[in-house]
């Protein structure tokens, strides 16, 4: 009688751990799972290209009244599935979700298929298509490259050249404020903004660094919208400057590190990806960050090693 006390336990713990097993998840929790608020927007627009192996699919949609006005830009899937019958041109239907760090779509519905493409025909000499226009040349930033002394406008409408940061370590990024889409721009600046609290806190670290966040949307983002954009995003005037300028200062530099993005086209044709660069005390190019999965850590370290060799 008594052994038979043993094996009911032991039967128990066996069903216990049965269940707790089963109701692991074998995935990373979603966004509901975790109680995050989702905002969804029904909308649609027009494939551009896809890249299915990153799950990533370029759309230029139509305007999302209250949130986002229509522009051309990459939106990630979270199964690649929805991107099995997609072609560039298609007309497509689908559903954007945002939370407050993230954001992506699905749903994804052709609603019209793409246009069969007409006979491809020898443009005419120097001719351009429409929407594109023959960048600057200019040569590619490496690092140990010196970065040239472009020359730009801070958001309290002062002048000012990259040579001025000589002496500090310099992280910059390229934006628009009115790019909303929180793995873009918002996602950037919010990682800048961790950066800057992360080196300020810091016992016995560096001081010899700053942030600059330099806008390619000149035309709309004057010294007050960045002023104001700052403020947003906790910016202290002393370590994070933001910044915009002519295109013929903007353009060269962006183009040199890999940054794409439109330029005399309206915001519906706007594409662009992502660079965030570290330029050391000695003004010469340090690291470049593509993309936005470089994390405040990373470039906290990065500046807090090119500042020390500016004490050196």
């Amino acid at each position: 009688m008594h052994r038979r006390f043993p094996m009911l336990r032991a039967t128990l713990a066996a069903l216990l751990a049965l269940v707790l097993s089963a109701c692991k998840p074998d995935s990373p929790a979603s966004p509901e799972m975790l109680g995050e608020s989702i905002t969804n927007y029904l909308t649609r627009g027009v494939v551009i290209s896809l890249t299915p192996g990153e799950r990533k699919v370029v759309i230029r949609h139509e305007e999302i009244p209250g949130y986002m006005m229509a522009m051309t830009m990459p939106f990630e899937v979270r199964d690649t599935q929805e991107l099995k019958e997609l072609h560039p041109g298609d007309g497509v239907e689908f559903r954007l979700r945002v939370t407050e760090k993230d954001g992506w779509i699905d749903q994804v519905r052709v609603i019209s298929n793409a246009v069969p493409a007409a006979p491809v025909t020898a443009p005419a000499t120097n001719a351009a298509a429409p929407g594109f226009r023959v960048l600057p040349n200019v040569p590619d930033l490496t690092p140990g490259s010196e970065v040239p002394n472009y020359s730009f406008t801070n958001q309290l409408g002062n002048r000012f050249d990259l040579a001025s940061f000589r002496g500090q370590a310099l992280a910059v990024t390229f934006i628009f404020t009115r790019c909303p889409f929180p793995t873009f721009c918002p996602r950037v600046s919010d990682q800048f903004g961790q950066v800057q609290r992360q080196l300020l806190a810091a016992k016995n670290g560096p001081t010899n660094w700053q942030l600059l966040s330099l806008s390619f949307d000149p035309a709309y983002d004057t010294p007050t919208t960045m002023l104001e954009y700052g403020r947003r995003w906790k910016a202290d005037p002393s370590h994070w400057t933001l910044a915009t300028g002519g295109f013929d200062q903007i353009e060269p530099f962006a183009t040199s590190v890999g940054l794409y993005f439109g330029r005399d086209v309206e915001v519906a044709n706007l594409n662009h990806n992502l660079r965030t660069l570290v330029i050391g005390p000695d003004g010469k190019l340090k690291q470049v960050f593509p993309g936005n999965e470089w994390t405040p850590a990373e470039l906290a370290t990065a500046l807090t090693q090119a500042a020390a060799q500016g004490r050196n």
